[in-house]
C-alpha cells in the first residue's frame, strides 16, 4: 500500500492532503514517542545471559514487532545505518507477493531471554529450483542482526542450520536475500559509510561472527563510485565509447513504463544467454522483475535503464536507480502520509544526487564489441541533463567477475566497499570451494 500510496500521491495531491497531514501528525509524533519507550524496554543492553536465552519463531504480530525492533535498536546510535521501509521487508516474506516461495519456503526467529530482552534475529530460506545448481544443495540465511556476541550468533545460525536440514540443505549462504542478489546481499567487511539503496549494511563486528561458526568466504562482492562530472575521467575510453554509441546496425534505447512487458522479456532474453553457463547462475523469474518495476516505480527513471539491440535482437541491458536511502533515512522507515508527503518534496528539490547500478548484461558473442562502454556513454548524456546527480555506485560485482572488475576501473571508477557472501557447509569434513572464476 506504501508503495500504491507513492505512486498515487503526485505533485498536485500534495495540497489537498496537506490538511489531513497535519491533523495526524501529532497522533503519529505521539505514537513515535510510544513506540521509542516500548523499544527501550524490550532491549536491554546490560551483559547479556547467555544460559537464559532462547529462540522464539516469528508467528505473530508480537514476535513480528521484535523482529523489526531488533535492528533499531542496534544501530540506534549509527549515523550510517538507514532503516529500511518495513513494508518492503514484509513483501519478501510473503507467499502472494515473493515466486521463491512457489518451490520453497522461509522462517524467521528472535533471540531473547526470559524478561523479553532482544538479543538478534534470523531469517533461513530455500529455494528448490536453485538449492541443487551448486555443489550440494544450498540455502540461505539473511536478515541477521546480532549483539557482539558469538553464543547469541552460534544460537541464531543453529536454529537456521537446522530449520534447513530438515529441507535437504547441506549449506547455507549468507547473509542474502530470499530474491534477487540486487539487494540485502552479503557482509559489509570494508567501506563502513552509508550504503546505497539496497546494499546492506552492518556493525563491523559481524563478519567475525559469521567466521567464528564456521563460514567461509564464498566470493566477495566490490562496489565502485565515479563522480560522473569529474573532467579528469579516462578521455580514450569516453572517445571509444561515443563511437561505439553510434555504430551501425545498432539500436540504443531507454525503458519505458509503458513498454515494460516488452523490455522484460528483452531482460530475461539477455539475463539467461550472458549467465546461464556461470556455475554462479540463477534465473530470473519475470513476475519478480514486475514486482519489482510496481514497486519501485514512485523511484524509478525511465532513462536510468537502458537496452541494446543489435538487428533489433536483444544483446545487453543496464539498470541503475535512484539512491533513495539519502531520502528514506529521514523517515525511520514508516511510508505513512506525513512521510509521502516529505518523500515527494525531497525528491522535487533534488535532495537525491546519487544514482545506483544495479545490473548490467552482455549476451556472450557481443562481450567484445564495447557495447558496455557505449551504454556508459547515453548514460553520461543522461546524467550531464540531470546536473543534481553527479554520484554513480556501481554495486555490486563479484572477484570472480575480473572482465567487468577491469570495465569498472576502466571508466574511471574507485573500489570503495566490499562485501563477502559467506559459506557453511553442513558436513564440518567437506573441502570448502570458492565461487570459480568466470573464464572467457
Amino acid at each position: 500500500m506504501e508503495e500504491e500510496l507513492l505512486q498515487s500521491c503526485t505533485t498536485h495531491q500534495v495540497t489537498s492532503v496537506h490538511l489531513l497531514s497535519m491533523k495526524i501528525a501529532s497522533k503519529i509524533i505521539t505514537s513515535q514517542i510510544s513506540f521509542f519507550f516500548t523499544v527501550k524496554i524490550l532491549f536491554s543492553k546490560a551483559e547479556p545471559n547467555v544460559l537464559s536465552m532462547k529462540i522464539i519463531e516469528v508467528n505473530d504480530n508480537r514476535s513480528l514487532k521484535a523482529f523489526h525492533n531488533v535492528p533499531r535498536i542496534i544501530y540506534s546510535d549509527d549515523k550510517n545505518y538507514v532503516t529500511p521501509l518495513r513494508r518492503s521487508i514484509e513483501e519478501v516474506f510473503n507467499p502472494e507477493k515473493n515466486t521463491q516461495f512457489r518451490n520453497g519456503d522461509a522462517n524467521r526467529w528472535v533471540l531473547v531471554d526470559n524478561n523479553n530482552n532482544l538479543y538478534g534475529r534470523i531469517a533461513a530460506f530455500y529455494n528448490l529450483d536453485t538449492a541443487s545448481l551448486d555443489a550440494q544443495p544450498t540455502g540461505g540465511c539473511g536478515f541477521f542482526e546480532c549483539i557482539n556476541n558469538q553464543a547469541a550468533a552460534n544460537r541464531l545460525f543453529d536454529v537456521a542450520r537446522n530449520w534447513l536440514k530438515e529441507f535437504g540443505m547441506e549449506a547455507m549462504d549468507g547473509p542474502i536475500n530470499f530474491g534477487e542478489n540486487f539487494f540485502n546481499w552479503g557482509v559489509l567487511a570494508d567501506g563502513f559509510v552509508q550504503q546505497g539503496y539496497g546494499m546492506p549494511y552492518n556493525k563491523e563486528y559481524y563478519k567475525s561472527l559469521f567466521e567464528g561458526y564456521g563460514f567461509k568466504t564464498y566470493y566477495k562482492q566490490y562496489t565502485y563510485e565515479l563522480d560522473i562530472t569529474d573532467p579528469n575521467l579516462p578521455k580514450r575510453f569516453w572517445e571509444i565509447a561515443a563511437w561505439v554509441a553510434k555504430k551501425p546496425n545498432y539500436k540504443f534505447e531507454h525503458f519505458t513504463f509503458s513498454g515494460q512487458k516488452k523490455y522484460i522479456a528483452d531482460f530475461i532474453t539477455i539475463h539467461e544467454k550472458a549467465w546461464k553457463k556461470h556455475d554462479n547462475y540463477k534465473p530470473i523469474d519475470p513476475d519478480d522483475l514486475k514486482e519489482l518495476i510496481a514497486q519501485s516505480k514512485f523511484a524509478l527513471e525511465e532513462d536510468f535503464i537502458w537496452f541494446v539491440y543489435h538487428k533489433k535482437e536483444p544483446v545487453a541491458f543496464f539498470m541503475m536507480i535512484p539512491d533513495i536511502n539519502q531520502i528514506l533515512k529521514r523517515l525511520n522507515g514508516r511510508m505513512n502520509w506525513l512521510n509521502i508527503i516529505r518523500f515527494l518534496n525531497m525528491k522535487r528539490n533534488k535532495v537525491i544526487n546519487r544514482v545506483r547500478v544495479l545490473v548490467m548484461g552482455v549476451v556472450p558473442q557481443f562481450q567484445r564489441s564495447g557495447l558496455e562502454s557505449g551504454i556508459f556513454w547515453h548514460l553520461r548524456q543522461t546524467l550531464l541533463k540531470k546536473p543534481w546527480y553527479n554520484e554513480m555506485e556501481l554495486s555490486w560485482v563479484g572477484d570472480f567477475n575480473h572482465k567487468m572488475i577491469s570495465l569498472f576501473e576502466e571508466v574511471g571508477g574507485h573500489h570503495t566497499k566490499t562485501h563477502h557472501t559467506m559459506r557453511y557447509l553442513f558436513d564440518r569434513n567437506k573441502a570448502f570451494e570458492r565461487a570459480p572464476v568466470i573464464s572467457d
